[in-house]
This record gives C-alpha cells, sequence and structure tokens, in this order.
C-alpha cells in the first residue's frame, strides 16, 4: 500500500481535538517560537548561546509535530461511533470481553492510534487485542497472540456497542 492511500480511522472528538492542536501551533507557537529565536540572537555569539539552540530544537520540534497533524488531520477517515448499527465488533464499538483464563471482565473502546488510552481502556484498532476481536460477534472467542505470553490469550465477547465516547 502506498503511503497516498493511507487513511487513519478516528472519532470526530479526536478529529476535531487534531484539527484544534494544529491551528494553535500555527497560530502561536511558532509566532512564539519566532520570538524566542529573534531574542536569542541578539544575545550575541550564537555558538555558545542556549537560549538560541533550545529555541531551533523547539522550532524542529513543532515543525516536525505540524506535519505529523497536518497528514493525519488530510488523510482521516472520521467515523462516528454513534452513527453505527452493527452487531459485529468494528472500529468504535465498545466491548464487553471475559478472559477465559481469569474469569475477569474487561471493556474496550476501539479507537484510532492518537485517541488511544489504555488506562481508559481505548484501544488503537491496531492493537493486538483489538485486532483479534474485529468481525466476532457476541458469544465468539477472540484469541489474542501476546508476545509476552507463551500462550495465547482468549476473550469471549459478552457484548458490543456502539456509541459515542465520553470525556
Amino acid at each position: 500500500m502506498s503511503d497516498t492511500n493511507v487513511s487513519f480511522p478516528m472519532t470526530p472528538r479526536c478529529h476535531a481535538r487534531l484539527r484544534a492542536e494544529l491551528r494553535h501551533i500555527k497560530e502561536v507557537e511558532r509566532f512564539e517560537n519566532a520570538r524566542e529565536i529573534e531574542e536569542a540572537r541578539a544575545h550575541g555569539d550564537l555558538r555558545e548561546n542556549a537560549e538560541y539552540h533550545a529555541a531551533k530544537e523547539r522550532q524542529g520540534t513543532l515543525d516536525a509535530r505540524m506535519r505529523y497533524l497536518e497528514l493525519r488531520v488530510a488523510r482521516a477517515q472520521v467515523i462516528d461511533p454513534a452513527s453505527i448499527s452493527s452487531t459485529r465488533v468494528g472500529f468504535g464499538a465498545t466491548v464487553t470481553v471475559l478472559d477465559t483464563d481469569t474469569e475477569d471482565e474487561a471493556v474496550y473502546s476501539l479507537v484510532g492510534e492518537d485517541e488511544s488510552d489504555a488506562g481508559r481502556g481505548r484501544i488503537s484498532v491496531t492493537s493486538p487485542i483489538a485486532r483479534g476481536m474485529l468481525g466476532k460477534s457476541v458469544g465468539d472467542l477472540a484469541t489474542i497472540a501476546l508476545p509476552s505470553r507463551d500462550r495465547n490469550r482468549e476473550l469471549e465477547i459478552l457484548h458490543i456497542e456502539y456509541k459515542a465516547l465520553e470525556d
């Protein structure tokens, strides 16, 4: 697959957050950084000017983040989980599972890479657990190959729901 065909699935909230961050970098942070560079230049010898080097490093960081965000926003595949009606696990699903070894239940929401937060149960749709669940229905077993374990992990799909994610 060529880079021009790559898209990034994300919820509307994530898309809005990335666009806001991009706008903030372009409209605020780059101008502040340019001012920092000019002030540091005024201090004289640039070879030994720590403020100048720090400001230039910040400029590089801002430019890299801006390019990353521009790519993600331009190639976003915005999907609203609340608009999906499916009985199978897919992007945007909130899935309740039962670990067949431990009998522990867990709830995972399958989201894009830019909004994953394992502590909140939001896992990237590209993660091993999510990939193992994709396409499954209630009652199915999802077999998850985890590199840190000798054997596969099996999760039984108990419930699938598509809804807007809360903060």
